[in-house]
């Protein structure tokens, strides 16, 4: 099957390199030149397991191709994908002026019947924005075209994409025509040869399965979080209580993990925009803020135990920093924790060191040549005369470091561990002040009250 996919973001590249990978005759079109360019050498400007190598098999074979040539991309394929990006506004909706652009771009070049795919997490009621938008362009062109647009919402998780993408947990389909069924249900053949992973359902109940989902696993990390706090203050440990739940089939043991708040390209902002659909809606949103509002309150707690453990004088000290991307597997810092943290510290005097195995370069495309961050080849190297290490993210390699090594190069040997990768009983034996999450000893430190918010609005 001949396929187009527009964006060569994250959803977009990663889905028409496995489509490739099977078989189809794909097309992968972006605005970004320079991008298209390096793709095209089969340079990934990503990180993602494995998905570098596919491309650059794909591409050998012939089977996958990029452009930014909006024209050839449009009229190649019977099945076009929109997998462009749908940024939070300043309200919080998704930005659909990238997803009309494609609707543009069909408007003008599209003759024969094409089928529209929204890969792009959207709003429910954009098929029908698009519909009409594209409509609108026609009548005012002249010109008719027969086109379907069908809702395929993508469930990838980033570490694990191209797996993801490969055996499905499911795959959801929203349309309208028996006709358009039968074209996505070959297309996915080669994805539910052992058994039938496809659901389909009408347009926007597929928008809203999306939403619905990731807002879920959302709302599970802001519970545990919360229990986490509970269980500091009431000299408990979360870890025991989180086997105990996840037992429990009905709750299981996915999403569970108390750590230093979610980040990443998805949960925040799909967040924002399914709380902005209800008020639109004249829904109550009161659960879906509330889980918002614990994640933003979770991202501090890291602070708040540092200042409080050095009496709220950071000015001058430096903390090695162990994970920058918002979690293991890939590079992406949208909406991490670690830079809630840094620039914290960094307003209140402090400097870090870090390290990351995949976000080096991602962080100093961010923060440029900061002179209150230096960024270093080595989670060892971070360490020498640091006042503490602080864990954000939970790499594999950090999870059996050389203790002894830790306890002589930090000037005090204390470890804020946002990501509880530690056994707290060992460390203490080693000397250590440990602190992680939701275990009874953290609430040993006293958190005093500041507007630690305002001073990182005075940084940004």
């Amino acid at each position: 099957m001949k396929i187009s996919v527009f964006g060569s973001g994250y959803v977009g590249l990663v889905q028409a390199t496995v489509l490739a990978e099977v078989g189809h005759d794909v097309i992968c079109m972006d605005v970004d030149k320079s991008k298209v360019e390096a793709l095209q050498k089969g340079h990934v400007t990503i990180f993602e397991p494995g998905l570098a190598a596919m491309v650059k098999d794909n591409l050998e074979s012939g089977r996958l191709h990029f452009t930014y040539d909006e024209k050839l991309a449009v009229e190649h394929g019977e099945v076009l994908f929109i997998a462009v990006g749908t940024p939070s506004d300043e309200d919080g909706s998704a930005d659909l002026k990238y997803v009309l652009s494609v609707g543009d771009a069909v408007s003008r070049h599209r003759v024969e019947p094409v089928i529209l795919v929204e890969k792009s997490t959207v709003p429910v009621g954009t098929g029908d924005t698009l519909r009409a938008h594209i409509e609108k362009n026609l009548h005012i062109a002249g010109r008719h075209l027969d086109f379907d647009i069908v809702s395929n919402p993508e469930f990838l998780k980033e570490g694990s994409a191209v797996a993801d993408c490969r055996r499905p947990d499911r795959i959801i389909i929203g349309c309208e025509r028996e006709e358009v069924r039968e074209v996505m249900r070959d297309l996915y053949a080669p994805f539910n040869r052992n058994h039938d992973r496809i659901i389909f359902m009408d347009l926007r109940s597929a928008e809203l399965t999306k939403y619905a989902a990731n807002c879920m696993l959302a709302t599970k990390i802001s519970f545990i979080n919360q229990i986490a706090e509970l269980a500091e203050h009431l000299g408990a440990d979360i870890e025991a209580v989180r086997l105990g739940i996840g037992a429990d089939s009905r709750i299981g043991y996915h999403f569970i993990y108390p750590g230093c708040g979610y980040g990443g390209s998805c949960f925040p902002k799909d967040m924002r925009a399914l709380i902005h659909s209800a008020k639109q809606a004249n829904c109550s949103s009161d659960l879906l803020e509330a889980v918002e509002a614990i994640n933003q309150r979770q991202k501090s707690k890291l602070f708040e135990r540092i200042n409080a453990f050095f009496k709220g004088n950071l000015k001058g000290k430096t903390f090695a920093l162990w994970g920058l991307a918002f979690k293991p597997n890939t590079d992406d810092m949208r909406d991490a924790p670690s830079r809630v943290l840094m620039e914290a510290l960094w307003a209140a005097g402090a400097n870090v060191r870090a390290f990351d195995p995949e976000a080096m370069q991602e962080t100093q495309r961010i923060y440029g040549d900061d002179p209150r961050l230096m960024l270093m080849g080595t989670p060892e190297s971070t360490l020498g005369g640091a006042d503490a290490l602080i864990v954000c993210t939970e790499w594999q390699q950090f999870k059996a470091p050389d203790f002894d090594l830790i306890h002589q190069r930090l000037k005090t040997p204390v470890i804020f561990d946002g990501r509880n990768l530690y056994d707290g009983e060992r460390l203490t034996r080693k000397g250590f002040k440990y602190f992680p999450i939701g275990r009874g000893d953290s609430c040993e430190l006293p958190i005093p009250q500041q507007n630690w918010v305002e001073q990182v609005r005075d940084v940004g």
